[in-house]
């Protein structure tokens, strides 16, 4: 259904989630004058307030996380904003949320993020106040469940009063630059493509680290673990955008329909191809911290640390390794994605003493949005003690190629798209599920195996059997 809505909803709106990329993700299209001048903001969370309550809620919060520069004139935001108390378990406060949301005949556009077991009740609350009917669509902030069948569940909740064209599933790595850019890359420039395969790809790795530990997750993160928050949904949707097929054009369908087909093609994983650990005590960036059994406060056998081999089983990728890492607790605050390339067939400069190492791309997606490919070029010299090459990167710096656009929170790019019904950053039913049934298929071998997370020290690349399974096929990790 094609409309711009000029009403946005914020469930969870005094939460961490809005504070820090929500409210200033909309202040900042607010400043950049990307928001409609009749499109209002409307609140809603369990904190008692009224309007005036909630503008200095939010002026507090902006100037804590949104740098100066991007607020503009915040009273022309704040004066957007309105505030709705609301205990979703309680049918009856959805009419008073109805009124403060006003008319939705130019539409409404919803911002769900919640708990899993208040899917439900929300659903059925907007329901019962006639906030599904007509002009209305939602955006689901994650987590979708904890398995496959709890995310049926939540689905289909959804799926009663919402049609899939009205439904916006969020995974905010989309929205970052650099993973958009992957299919740029890819698809508009003719030296990747034809090599973009197993004949001329030996593996990729995806590493997603993290330095912090907790960080005030301790109830949502001990239920889940790293398998399930990191690698469900960020990695496999990197993972399914480095391995798709080229859609037929850019647009939602088509793009979503090359994604699913990669996912689907996941290779059930054996057990010798996964490897979990669980941070203990050491050190990040010289600062002493704790293991996350004493954060935690009891012993836990929920996983930290992921790594994987993955195989995708279809013509393309046929026997290319992909390489999975995502921890907590990490030397290192980053994303990237590596695409090893095969060597050389024949290498001219052997029998001069010169090897010719395989070109390698790197592409960085956080905390820096970066570029990089390495060709082996000459070292500059008469050559008397014989031809020495060595690898060169081509660097591209995002920022600094394109040093006039602002540099963006992913959240900006996904609530204009969710205001104006661009589904094309969003993920489908068929993608979450196929996910879902590859991840709980992990969690099986897993369980059937009876595999516990080896320790790792804080501070480390995880456990000595992570870089064990990358190098028994010769492969070390890029770090």
């Amino acid at each position: 259904m094609s409309f711009t809505a000029d009403r946005l909803l914020l469930f969870g709106a005094t939460g961490d989630l809005a504070q820090r990329m929500l409210l200033p993700s909309l202040c900042a299209l607010c400043a950049d004058n990307l928001l409609a001048p009749d499109l209002a903001i409307i609140g809603t969370a369990r904190q008692e307030m009224d309007d005036q309550g909630y503008r200095n809620f939010v002026r507090a919060a902006l100037e804590k996380f949104l740098p100066a520069e991007r607020r503009g004139s915040m009273a022309g935001f704040l004066n957007r904003l309105h505030y709705q108390p609301l205990d979703a378990n309680e049918t009856d406060h959805f009419a008073a949320l109805a009124d403060k949301v006003g008319p939705q005949d130019d539409g409404l556009a919803i911002f769900l993020s919640t708990a899993p077991n208040l899917f439900e009740p929300t659903i059925a609350g907007l329901s019962a106040a006639g906030l599904t009917h007509g002009k209305v669509r939602i955006g689901l902030e994650k987590p979708l469940g904890t398995c496959l069948e709890s995310s049926r569940e939540i689905n289909d909740a959804v799926a009663s009063a919402f049609s899939e064209d009205r439904i916006f599933r969020i995974d905010h790595y989309l929205g970052k630059e650099t993973v958009q850019n992957l299919l740029a890359l890819r698809f508009a420039n003719i030296m990747f493509e034809p090599l973009w395969n197993a004949a001329h790809i030996d593996h990729v790795q995806i590493t997603v680290a993290e330095t912090v530990g907790l960080e005030g997750r301790v109830g949502f993160y001990d239920g889940a673990g790293a398998l399930r928050d990191m690698v469900q949904n960020h990695m496999l949707q990197l993972l399914a955008l480095v391995a798709m097929e080229p859609p037929v054009s850019y647009n939602a369908t088509a793009v979503r329909d090359e994604k699913v087909k990669v996912l689907r093609s996941l290779r059930k994983i054996l057990p010798e191809e996964t490897v979990t650990g669980q941070y203990t005590a050491g050190a990040i960036a010289g600062q002493a911290v704790p293991g996350y059994a004493d954060e935690l406060g009891k012993p836990s056998e929920t996983e930290t640390f992921v790594a994987i081999k993955a195989h995708l089983d279809n013509w393309r990728w046929k026997g290319v390794p992909f390489y999975l890492r995502t921890g907590k607790r990490l030397p290192a605050r980053k994303t990237e994605i590596i695409i090893q390339f095969r060597p050389v067939p024949y290498s001219i400069f052997d029998a001069r003493g010169a090897t010719a190492q395989p070109n390698r791309l790197v592409i960085g997606i956080q905390p820096e949005e970066n570029i990089s490919l390495s060709l082996m070029a000459k070292v500059p010299g008469l050559d008397r003690g014989g031809i020495r090459l060595r690898p060169v990167p081509l660097d591209i710096d995002m920022p600094d190629a394109f040093a006039g656009p602002t540099k963006r929170i992913a959240y900006e790019r996904l609530l204009l798209d969710l205001v104006e019904g661009d589904q094309t950053l969003f993920v489908r039913r068929d993608e979450v599920e196929a996910q879902w049934e590859w991840i709980d298929a992990v969690r099986a071998s897993w369980a059937d195996k009876g595999l516990a997370p080896k320790t790792y020290t804080a501070g480390s690349w995880g456990p000595t059997a992570a870089i064990a399974l990358a190098e028994r096929d010769g492969v070390t990790w890029h770090e």
